[in-house]
């Protein structure tokens, strides 16, 4: 990914400077630069507050209740992680992180969920499964509240970013449905 960033800036600036436009190409950069900034502040606020949010329900309990509702439909998903727990537990905290679009706050349980499915794992040099389905699912992002993307919309001045949520929501649950779909159609081909 770096060589393809460094071709495309390497390109932009050879075509700026052939057209004698090196002068706009430079300014358009630092002017790129100082906006990139500018959103990332702008998701420093919202990202800490969501964090915040999951963190209070974390300690309120509240992610353990959603995490014991999702659970049983993980146990049909996944029915091979009946008997480990934490799995199933960093699974549904992994899944309900990713639908309220905090996949800054997903990610160390979903790494912990793969961690827990590679203990039981038999062949270590082979993905099973439960992990190929739980990557698809992951992969395909589910979200209920798109909060990062809400952030970046609103620290871009977008009027109404909470426009995109209905949308995001649909597209989001056919790529969930999508990918759990497939995963478990190949899994009978792929044992």
């Amino acid at each position: 990914m770096n060589y393809i960033f460094i071709f495309l800036i390497l390109v932009s600036f050879i075509f700026a400077a052939i057209n004698n436009r090196l002068d706009i190409a430079t300014d358009e950069m630092l002017k790129a630069s100082q906006r990139a900034v500018e959103i990332a502040f702008g998701l420093i606020g919202i990202m800490g507050f969501w964090l915040g949010i999951v963190n209070i329900a974390k300690k309120s309990g509240l992610m353990d209740v959603l995490s014991k509702i999702i659970q049983k439909p993980l146990l049909l998903i996944f029915p091979d992680i009946k008997e480990n727990k934490e799995a199933q537990s960093n699974i549904a905290l992994n899944i309900s992180a990713n639908a309220l679009g905090l996949s800054n706050a997903a990610t160390p349980f979903g790494i912990k969920a793969m961690e827990n499915l590679q203990s039981q794992n038999k062949d270590k040099n082979r993905a099973t499964n439960s992990m190929c389905t739980f990557l698809a699912i992951n992969t395909a992002g589910f979200q209920i509240v798109p909060a990062v993307v809400l952030a970046i919309l609103s620290a871009n001045g977008m009027q109404n970013p909470t426009q995109i949520i209905l949308p995001t929501l649909i597209v989001t649950s056919i790529a969930f449905i999508s990918a759990l779909f497939f995963a478990k159609i190949l899994e009978r081909f792929y044992k």
